[in-house]
């Protein structure tokens, strides 16, 4: 059976809270003003189907955001979102650390230093 719209919102809207807290509403609220449709497809699509699928638990699903994130280089912000997802879900500093050093094999090492810097930043944020 298909969820409706407003189901897959408020599933969404939960799986957002527990995985990003206050930083992913931030996100959400940021669009109000310019594309509030982007944010119901992000809330929608990644967090109420994507990130509520059976197959990964969430620390798996952020393990791979992190190596997405770091190998395409251009979304630092988008990173630290997530760095501070995968802790907040479980995941330990030297977990996202190897994942990082991990993409200097596939990105590069601008991609992995990038993405360490990135990492650095939050882990200071969050002590």
């Amino acid at each position: 059976m298909k969820s409706t719209s407003n189901e897959r919102f408020e599933r969404g809207l939960n799986n957002l809270n527990k995985i990003d807290g206050e930083a992913g509403i931030n996100v959400i609220n940021s669009l109000k003003n310019i594309s509030p449709d982007l944010g119901q497809y992000i809330i929608e699509f990644a967090f109420g189907d994507i990130y509520n699928r059976p197959a990964l638990d969430l620390k798996s699903r952020e393990i791979a955001t992190i190596a997405a994130l770091t190998t395409l280089g251009n979304a630092t912000p988008q990173l630290k979102v997530h760095i501070k997802a995968a802790l907040n879900i479980g995941c330990t500093q030297q977990e996202i650390i190897e994942v990082i050093l991990q993409m200097s094999v596939y990105a590069g090492f601008p991609a992995a230093l990038n993405g360490t810097f990135a990492a650095q930043e939050v882990f200071e944020e969050c002590k």
